[in-house]
């Protein structure tokens, strides 16, 4: 189970679901047992049915009505990480190339910029 997608698809597991949640909320609301439930069955029918080695399965549910929350994690905290771009950085040439063909193939539900891969 993932809400990093981004980070899900680097590491390359066998199978994946992704939830489009804020970090820490990987399996739902807190305080929201019966959308942790939903979520953890959803979870595990997908699991059960992904046979594509490498796939990330989407879960259907939705943080807000729109995306800021997206951006107001990004930046309205105190972050003590190294300096963030609008655009993605990697270690090496491949690490791109790859990114990049994922992006041109299924697009990218966890940027936070639309126009960054």
């Amino acid at each position: 189970m993932s809400s990093a997608r981004s980070i899900t698809a680097a590491v390359n597991p066998p199978r994946a679901v992704f939830l489009d949640y804020p970090l820490g909320h990987t399996a739902g609301r807190a305080d929201d047992p019966m959308e942790q439930r939903r979520i953890m069955a959803d979870t595990l029918d997908a699991l059960e049915s992904i046979d594509t080695p490498g796939s990330i399965h989407r879960l259907d549910y939705t943080w807000d009505a729109d995306d800021a929350w997206k951006i107001a994690e990004r930046v309205g905290r105190d972050d003590f990480r190294l300096e963030r771009f609008d655009t993605p950085q990697y270690q090496f040439d491949a690490d791109r190339r790859a990114a990049e063909a994922e992006v041109a193939r299924d697009g990218c539900p966890s940027c936070v910029f639309p126009e960054s891969p």
